[in-house]
This record gives C-alpha cells, structure tokens and sequence, in this order.
C-alpha cells in the first residue's frame, strides 16, 4: 500500500509574526509577492491587519482579524499589512516547493530580467547578525513595495501590460528549478494523494489492514523567528 506521513494533503504549516516595519507608503508590514505553482491560505490567530492583492482583475484589500481565513491561488500578488500585532498560521500548498523558489517579489523591472541580479538582491547574509539580516530583509521588502505600487497604479490605470510583463519574467526566473520543483511534487503532494487513493482502494475491497498501522506524530518548530519574506516565521519540517 502507498504510504505518506507528511502533513495531511503535503501542506506546509507555519507561524507567522508579520513585520511592522514602516513602507515608504505609510503601511506597516511583509514584501509583495507572487507564488507559481502553490495555493497559500491565511488563518489569522491574532491582531488585525489586511492582505492586499492584485490580479488580473484588479487591486483589492482584504481585512485580518482572529478567526478569518483567506485563501488565494497561485499569480495573486499578494502583501501583508500590519495595524495591530498581525499573526497568521500559514498553510501552503505542495510543501517543499515554496521552500525551492515558487515565490518571486514584485521588485522594479530592472531587477528581473536578470536572474543573478535577482537573487542578490532578494538574499539575506547567511552568515549575517540579526541586526544585518532585518536590514537586508527590510531592504528587499522596500524594493518589493516599490515595485507593487507601481503595478498597482499601471493596472489601476487600467494599462495590463506591466503586471503581464512581471509575470511572464517571474516565470522566466525559476524556470530553471521547475523538474526540481516537480520531483518535490511527487515526493509530496503527489504521494499524499496517491496514499488516500490506496486507502480508499483497500476499503472498497474489504482491506483495513492499514488501520493496524497507525501512527502518530508530534513535533515543535524547526526554526523559530526566521526572518521571512512577510514577517518572523516559526516553521516545521513537516
């Protein structure tokens, strides 16, 4: 029988603080992005913010408070504001990919047409204090806004061709990770599946052999505090 003992679907759980830094706009809070291929949903556990998104359809601004839960699909631009100690369990589709690179920031257009220039730009210092990662973490964020509220304003104005053009560099970026991103897949979410089909086949022939097999899991976080791309992160390893 299949087996996979992941987190139920092969999600990805995590606690997210979101940051209260200052913008250049007056907003506090995360660094705009996009995910490719992952689904991401918000329960808000604590304080009170908004998300704000832009698609194709338009800018729109969703409020956070305990008990909402907010959903989007991959291409939603998507930035964190925080007015009031916002924390959010974050649970991502296809755990491991967002781990890989699906997630690309809305920096200026002149960081994303080269692929070397992008990564520099978005890195924090591996072997950096805490004081140097929250500046280059409150730098890429800065250059992230900075290019959202320009999408914004083009989109707005009712002008498709700057948000169709960081998608399409966006897609070009992580082009090169996509057969790695697909092995992760299969390890993951591909595998969850194919194990609840198993199950499902064994019951409808009057196996419960499975039953017999159960097992439980229990675990803290493997980082806590990891500064990340919306805010300080608790993660799991899953």
């Amino acid at each position: 029988m299949t087996t996979f003992e992941g987190l139920p679907g092969g999600v990805a759980v995590s606690h997210l603080r979101v940051y209260d830094w200052p913008a250049t706009d007056g907003l506090r809070g995360g660094t705009p992005h996009l995910h490719l291929a992952c689904s991401e949903a918000y329960a808000v556990v604590g304080g009170a913010g908004s998300v704000q998104t832009l698609t194709t359809s338009g800018f729109r601004q969703t409020p956070l408070t305990p008990g909402a839960l907010v959903r989007f699909t991959p291409g939603t631009i998507h930035r964190l504001v925080n007015d009031d100690d916002l924390r959010i369990v974050v649970l991502m589709e296809n755990s491991g990919l967002p781990e890989a690179g699906d997630a690309v920031l809305t920096l200026p257009p002149r960081h994303l047409a080269d692929a070397d220039r992008y990564r520099a730009a978005v890195a924090l210092p591996a072997d950096g204090d805490e004081p140097e990662r929250e500046r280059a973490a409150r730098a890429r964020r800065d250059l992230a806004v900075e290019g959202f509220l320009a999408l914004c304003r083009a989109t707005e104005a009712g002008d498709p061709a700057p948000l169709a053009a960081f998608h399409r560099s966006a897609a070009a970026l992580v082009r090169p990770g996509i057969e790695e991103w697909r092995e992760r897949w299969r390890k993951g979410a591909a595998a969850a599946a194919a194990a609840t089909g198993s199950r499902l086949d064994a019951l409808g022939g009057g196996d419960c052999g499975h039953l017999a097999d159960a097992v439980v899991h229990a675990e803290q976080p493997s980082a806590h505090g990891r500064f990340g791309m919306c805010g300080r992160l608790d993660v799991y390893r899953g």
